[in-house]
């Protein structure tokens, strides 16, 4: 695994279940195994960021569980920053990962593109490509989301383009 995530990361994602159903969105009945997969993946995922006093985020998709959002918060020097996330499965997921968007930081830090979607492309898209179809979107918000809001929200705090929600 990739030596750019902290060891809380690593060690968490090592505890996230693999999945083994290899289905997206087009294929209904295996899409359908592969959501419940997705789905007991997250749970754990989440108890263990409760059990660990961690919890940074929640989720939840429509009903045929092709689009996610959320909201996910960051504390930073004791402050904490919260926004809203999305995210829709691709049609050729799970090889291709999804591509998280957090529309209110669009165009406050260099590493987003257009609509808000955040920048995954150097560290975790390969490490996606080479684990699919094992990863899912557990492993997504675990190995990208949360690591990017861990480098970005204290760059934009410190150039004043965001602050905490009251």
């Amino acid at each position: 695994m990739a030596t750019s995530w902290d060891s809380n990361t690593r060690e968490a994602v090592k505890k996230i279940p693999l999945l083994k159903t290899n289905s997206g969105p087009r294929d209904k009945e295996g899409w359908a195994t592969r959501l419940k997969e997705e789905l007991a993946a997250l749970i754990k995922y989440i108890n263990m960021n409760k059990e660990s006093d961690t919890d940074w985020f929640t989720i939840q998709p429509n009903k045929e569980g092709t689009h996610w959002s959320g909201k996910c918060w960051y504390v930073h020097e004791l402050i904490k920053y919260e926004f809203d996330f999305q995210f829709d499965i691709p049609a050729t997921y799970p090889t291709v990962a999804p591509e998280i968007e957090v529309p209110e930081l669009e165009g406050k830090t260099a590493k987003m593109y257009r609509g808000g979607k955040i920048c995954l492309t150097i560290h975790f898209k390969p490490l996606w490509s080479k684990n699919s179809p094992h990863f899912g979107i557990a492993h997504a918000v675990c190995l990208g989301l949360g690591p990017w809001l861990a480098a970005e929200v204290p760059y934009m705090v410190d150039l004043g383009v965001i602050e905490p929600k009251t």
